[in-house]
């Protein structure tokens, strides 16, 4: 076994450390990583073997960056220039991180999972379990194994402050930004509760916010309103206060005289101080890349291939970077060769880079209108947002020095149509025609499923089970064909998602009236329909909000996949489920009556109601879907009909060959649980197999 050491690196570490800092004196302009710090280097799984690959080790380190705020790479970086400078005129900060990769040392992929509120998300939807603690370190924690027996070296690092503290053990990856003294500014916080309660928390989802300024501030303002269109009703100042974190370092808390209630949206606006330069750590993810991809690391040699992959927030933060040209190093090269943005939604070009900026929070149907997560232009060729005239795509400042671009895969499910106007990613932004993928980008669309695949077993708070349709298995299907294309040159798979032009995207008012009537369930009224947001002359160029909150503008419109005579979706990508379905996947799961807010969608959660067994059970329903009795003679049936249904996604490469048994597998599992299932149980047990 490789023995443990702290801060001690190779020769030829430090020769490559002074190499860097050689030439960092000679042109100081040009700083980004300055040094490597190496903590720990021990074997990753001991004495497994990952296929060929062989043996994995782990090394966890300190990034240190100096960041030029003069470079023009740096311009786009909101607060850089106030931020505090070293004698060089360097804004200097530092990110832990952990190298997952082959001990055999040759030249490999390195693909840099952006982290999703401090934790590692890659591994568990690409290998299928996330590491305990936040911290791989067994077999176990590498699930499948598909990423290690594939050869590619993973990178983790921290980039965001505003993670809310963890059990203990655990090892989130906190970045700690620089941060502007004596600058103050409004603050909103938005919240709800799903039940009655005196003390609630006012943070985003398992996040951290600015707090008051002052302490208990006695001029904040907390107010609320039934729907985000609403009038603001202001709660008289002596009804609440500010109260301790349940925890400490944790989010701040109000306790109000009668209580927090279901059905209200709460908001609390007061002043706060000292603002973070949150896009630093933008930065540092292209920097730490940067460096990864031109030196040896203890031993290794540099990779061939940089891919970057973000899943939900940590996908838009990869918009992000590419809307504010961030993935351009200080040299003007790309960091990354390829990105891979899982479930985005519209994309993030709003979010993560401006002052008192809260990367935890987003928009969906119900919650956090009033916040920047998205913003036109949302599609990577140009197109034209119709309110201002302006003419705009993503990738406007995305091209290197050379004028290349980094080729891009997106892939949202349903759920993100509904919840996250995934629609304006190719769409005009008044949904007047499609606007198709730049060449260097990829755009799918998983049809039937849900922005993860779904793991409830019960229904609360929502009004029926969950989707647990596995659009995880084209996703590594996808990730493969990303490292192909990017360093040998192989197209992927065509784009397939739901377009206008061909009636497989539609507003909901159409798919309302197509959907057919399914026991038990109804479609939701509206999809998210992000408003244009107005915080003043200075936000757009220099990320400062002069209103608080926000006015809100003229909504983009966004549209949903037309369903079938089903109710499951067309257009896009059709999974193995939706060729031999079982029953209806859906991409919306409405609210319970008793969190206060029915008729509202779940942010992240899809719904699956199983096809009648047989055709008197279906009549007995009154459900116009064919039973399955009707749609498979028998097992045997619907298994050959899944296995045709394989071929064809195997075919298109959107399935793997060693994946193609375990989809067989899953779905005629499923099956059998669906005809042993008594109807009349409304649990959602059957969904899952017996551990």
């Amino acid at each position: 076994m490789k023995k443990f050491h702290r801060q001690a690196p190779s020769a030829p570490a430090r020769a490559a450390a002074l190499a860097v800092s050689l030439a960092m004196l000679a042109a100081p302009a040009l700083a980004a990583v300055e040094r490597i710090e190496i903590t720990e280097r021990v074997p990753f799984a001991p004495g497994v073997k990952f296929g060929e690959v062989g043996e994995y080790e782990k090394l966890r380190g300190i990034a240190h960056f100096a960041l030029n705020p003069k470079a023009t790479p740096n311009l786009s970086i909101v607060d850089l220039k106030r931020a505090p400078r070293d004698k060089r005129g360097m804004v200097r900060f530092s990110s832990e991180f952990v190298l997952l990769r082959p001990v055999h040392g040759k030249s490999t992929t390195l693909v840099y999972d952006v982290n999703n509120r401090g934790g590692i998300a890659m591994l568990g939807q690409i290998n299928g379990r996330s590491p305990k603690n936040n911290d791989p370190t067994t077999a176990e924690d590498a699930g499948d194994s598909f990423l290690m027996r594939h050869g590619f070296s993973m990178l983790f690092s921290a980039w965001t402050w505003d993670v809310a503290p963890q059990a203990a053990g655990a090892r989130p990856l906190v970045f700690k930004p620089p941060v502007v003294k004596g600058v103050r500014g409004m603050v909103a916080n938005e919240f709800i509760v799903n039940a009655a309660t005196e003390v609630a928390t006012y943070a985003g989802m398992r996040g951290l916010t600015y707090e008051p300024a002052t302490a208990d501030d006695p001029h904040a303002v907390l107010t609320e309103r039934s729907s985000q269109g609403g009038e603001r009703k202001v709660l008289p100042r002596a009804r609440w206060q500010f109260v301790a974190p349940e925890q400490a370092g944790g989010p701040g808390r109000i306790k109000l005289e009668g209580g927090f209630q279901p059905g209200a949206i709460y908001e609390v606006r007061y002043e706060a101080k000292d603002p973070r330069v949150t896009g630093a750590g933008l930065a540092g993810i292209r920097d730490l890349l940067a460096y990864f991809r031109d030196n040896p690391v203890e031993d290794a040699m540099p990779p061939k291939n940089v891919l970057v992959f973000g899943i939900s927030q940590s996908a838009r933060v990869i918009g992000r970077m590419l809307h504010d040209g961030l993935n351009v190093d200080e040299q003007g090269r790309l960091a990354f060769d390829g990105a891979f943005l899982q479930v985005p939604g519209a994309g993030g070009s709003a979010g993560f880079n401006s002052r008192f900026v809260q990367p935890t929070r987003h928009p969906s149907m119900l919650e956090e209108h009033d916040y920047p997560a998205d913003a036109f232009p949302f599609t990577s060729l140009p197109s034209r947002d119709p309110l201002t005239g302006r003419t705009a795509s993503t990738l406007d400042k995305a091209k290197d020095k050379r004028g290349r671009l980094p080729k891009i895969v997106i892939a949202n499910t349903s759920t993100e149509f509904w919840n996250r106007g995934a629609s304006l990613l190719t769409t005009a932004p008044d949904a007047s025609g499609d606007v198709g993928p730049a060449a260097n980008v990829r755009v799918y669309g998983f049809m039937g499923a849900q922005h993860y695949v779904g793991r409830s077993r019960t229904r609360a708070p929502f009004t029926a089970c969950v989707s647990t349709t596995n659009h995880y298995l084209p996703m590594r299907a996808l990730m493969l064909a990303l490292d192909a294309w990017t360093s040998k040159g192989t197209l992927p798979p065509a784009s397939a998602y739901p377009r206008l032009e061909d009636g497989t995207l539609v507003t909901v008012e159409a798919y309302r009236k197509a959907f057919p009537a399914v026991p038990g369930i109804a479609p939701p009224e509206q999809n998210l329909r992000q408003p244009r947001l107005d915080y003043g002359a200075r936000f757009p160029l220099q990320g400062i909000a002069d209103i608080v909150p926000p006015l809100q503008k003229v909504a983009y419109e966004t549209r949903v996949p037309a369903p079938d005579a089903d109710g499951n979706d067309r257009g896009g990508v059709r999974l193995v489920e939706m060729q031999a379905p079982l029953g209806t996947h859906t991409g919306w799961n409405l609210r319970a009556p008793e969190t206060g807010f029915a008729g509202f969608t779940s942010r992240f959660d899809g719904s699956f109601v199983p096809f009648a067994r047989n055709e008197a059970e279906r009549k007995a329903a009154n459900d116009p879907r064919p039973s399955l009795e009707a749609r498979y003679a028998s097992r045997e049936a619907f298994v050959a009909a899944t296995r045709a249904a394989a071929e064809r996604q195997l075919a298109a490469r959107l399935l793997l060959q060693e994946d193609f048994e375990r989809i067989i597998t899953e779905r005629a599992g499923l099956y059998d649980r669906i005809m042993a299932r008594d109807p009349a149980d409304q649990g959602c047990n059957y969904l899952f197999a017996a551990p």
